[in-house]
């Protein structure tokens, strides 16, 4: 996918303008240093305790098991080991490069019960829940769910003011202030995940930050695993 296609599909085009040169500038950087980086693959993260109903997570106290990503990708096998190494690497050139607080990648995929979940694949930053389930229902009060559900991307540059006008958050650290969520669509455009990246700071996802972060979205399909 081209990087203005991308901007009209994910809605980003009517907030951001056409920025695909300044997109497409960032995209062969970072194809080019994943040529030879590989990132250190963690098939087991730490996760917040869930509150009540599973609704939101109890910041600061975390689940006594960690999450473990081998069943739901089918075994620590070579090639998800491949896939995992490449997706910390983009997420540690991120980190990097961008300068945001948290930042998480996450694929669209059924987990061991059959149930629709985007599953954190890789990231950065305090502990986060590993699994959103992806249904309407959840997507009513998390962004990431809806994101991964209708393919449009949504960003809040300062989260106080989104709560005060009515909106909905899965707050999971407090200190957040700023949230860009996007989708990340597969070669024939379908859904295949989301990227979220976060800030303790309001207002700082400008057009210069968010060519950064699509161009992010434009690579990371490419090494999803089962891709």
């Amino acid at each position: 996918m081209q990087a203005f296609e991308y901007l009209q599909q994910s809605g980003l085009l009517a907030e951001y303008g056409d920025i695909s040169a300044e997109i497409e500038q960032q995209r062969v950087a970072l194809a080019d240093h994943l040529q030879t980086a590989l990132g250190t693959v963690q098939w087991q993260f730490l996760v917040p305790e869930l509150g009540e109903g599973g609704a939101c997570s109890l910041f600061g106290h975390l689940a006594a098991e960690p999450y473990r990503l081998a069943p739901i990708l089918g075994g620590e096998t070579p090639a998800n080991q491949h896939a995992l190494g490449k997706l910390n690497a983009i997420a540690s050139y991120y980190q990097q490069h961008s300068g945001q607080d948290w930042f998480g990648i996450y694929q669209a995929r059924a987990n061991t019960m059959g149930e629709p979940v985007l599953v954190k694949l890789a990231y950065y930053g305090a502990a986060s829940r590993a699994e959103f389930p992806l249904n309407s229902e959840f997507a009513k009060i998390s962004n990431n769910s809806t994101v991964g559900l209708s393919g449009q991307g949504r960003v809040i540059n300062s989260v106080p003011d989104y709560l005060a006008a009515g909106g909905e958050y899965y707050t999971c650290d407090p200190k957040v202030q700023a949230e860009a969520c996007l989708p990340l669509f597969d070669q024939s455009g379908k859904i295949a995940g989301i990227v979220d990246a976060e800030h303790f700071q309001q207002a700082i996802f400008t057009p210069a930050a968010m060519a950064l972060l699509v161009a992010v979205c434009l690579v990371v399909p490419d090494f999803l695993p089962g891709n």
